[in-house]
């Protein structure tokens, strides 16, 4: 099946912390898709990222990086195009001044990466574009189909966008969509809360995806200590300072592992705080931010995961371990029980319960047997419902009805 060329707009493309989005575009370009990619800003912790989504960062549109002289070529182009889609475009913008956002500054931001963007899609021939988690960038997609020629869609994976939901426009945005892609049934029941019934129909639950060839089963690691393992950016969401205080009331009664935490963020040195003061400096490394070519390493050498997290879509590491059979261990939010099935596909804590928490990863670290089997479910689990190829093909017919339809 082919579609005409479409375009991924995302804040930051390629993003270290968002690597699936850089697999699902090339599993599209694999399923025959032509996909053009946009970045407002330029990636950071580019040089750890692979050869290939180095290469990729090369090929995308930088909008921020765009010189002022040719901001201003894009907008006369706009204009020239099409004066009255332009108007209504700017009479769109003038409303963020009372709506969403409220601010000056970012009416003006979004209007001038919306004339950058326009250009350049009228340049490749495209009039789909799909914007990734609902977020700023998708109000600058909706600038965009004022100006008119142009169809936009997103991929909502929350939880953050739930909380904002006047301030980030996120009813406009659904109501402006061709479609939404929801990641969790958590996810579409969040949207379906805040939109209309006659809206509905739009909302499709493709969940994220692992290629399970990519992450396939890890030798078993044969550790002197088991090696406990953690995976995400250092912020408070991602829980790891509870991590830390559940491996602290281990290492009191004497359980023998080792911490890795993989990832960089600004909690690192509260968290670098903990582990001194709960005694685990000797059993704990923080590796920083790392490309995943080298994270699939740690994956290799891990005897469990755990992911401590208070606010989460559905995260694609605890997919990526549990495609590489390793057993998981995360918290009883959002999404993640449809991940995961407590006792089954993996371990499910109490979020915040640092008791729980030691519980769950006592549990494990005592137990080689239930090691073995969770981590075999949970390759099953993904292998079942989280196979990015079989999920992005239904993102493939999705584009190919929003075509038929337009």
């Amino acid at each position: 099946m082919t579609t005409r060329a479409i375009a991924y707009l995302c804040s930051e493309y390629p993003a270290i912390s968002h690597t699936f989005i850089y697999r699902e575009i090339e599993s599209l370009r694999n399923a025959g898709m032509t996909v053009h990619t946009a970045s407002i800003r330029k990636p950071s912790n580019l040089t750890v990222m692979t050869p290939a989504e180095q290469k990729e960062a090369e090929e995308t549109l930088m909008v921020l990086s765009m010189p002022l002289p040719l901001m201003l070529s894009a907008h006369l182009h706009c204009l020239k195009k099409n004066p009255a889609g332009y108007l209504r475009m700017a009479a769109a913008g003038l409303q963020l001044l009372t709506s969403g956002p409220k601010s000056p500054l970012k009416a003006v931001a979004y209007f001038a990466e919306a004339g950058i963007l326009l250009q350049w899609l009228h340049r490749h021939g495209i009039t789909h574009i799909h914007e990734h988690f609902a977020n700023p960038t998708a109000i600058v997609a909706i600038l965009m189909k004022t100006y008119g020629g142009v169809s936009y869609s997103t991929s909502v994976h929350g939880p953050d966008i739930f909380y904002t939901v006047d301030s980030a426009m996120l009813a406009e945005k659904i109501r402006q969509a061709a479609f939404v892609r929801c990641i969790s049934h958590y996810c579409r029941s969040q949207i379906m809360r805040i939109s209309e019934p006659q809206a509905w129909h739009k909302l499709h639950i493709i969940r994220c995806g692992v290629d399970p060839d990519l992450y396939t089963p890890r030798p078993e690691p044969g550790n002197s200590l088991p090696n406990i393992l953690c995976v995400g950016r250092l912020v408070p969401a991602k829980g790891q300072y509870i991590l830390l205080k559940a491996c602290a009331i281990l290492k009191k009664e004497d359980l023998q592992f080792q911490l890795t935490i993989v990832g960089d963020g600004p909690d690192r040195q509260i968290l670098e705080e903990a582990a001194t003061s709960g005694n685990l400096n000797g059993s704990v490394t923080f590796t920083g931010a790392l490309g995943q070519d080298k994270v699939r390493g740690y994956y290799d050498r891990a005897d469990l995961f755990v992911l401590a997290s208070f606010a989460e879509g559905v995260p694609v590491v605890l997919m990526e371990a549990m495609a590489k059979e390793i057993p998981v261990i995360s918290t009883r939010i959002t999404g993640i029980p449809e991940l995961i099935e407590h006792e089954k596909d993996g371990l499910l804590a109490t979020p915040g319960d640092v008791d729980d928490l030691a519980n769950q990863i006592r549990k494990l670290l005592n137990n080689t047997q239930q090691r073995r089997e969770l981590g075999t479910s949970g390759r099953n689990k993904v292998i079942a419902l989280y196979n990015q190829h079989t999920n992005n093909q239904d993102m493939v017919t999705l584009f190919h009805e929003e075509e038929l339809s337009t």
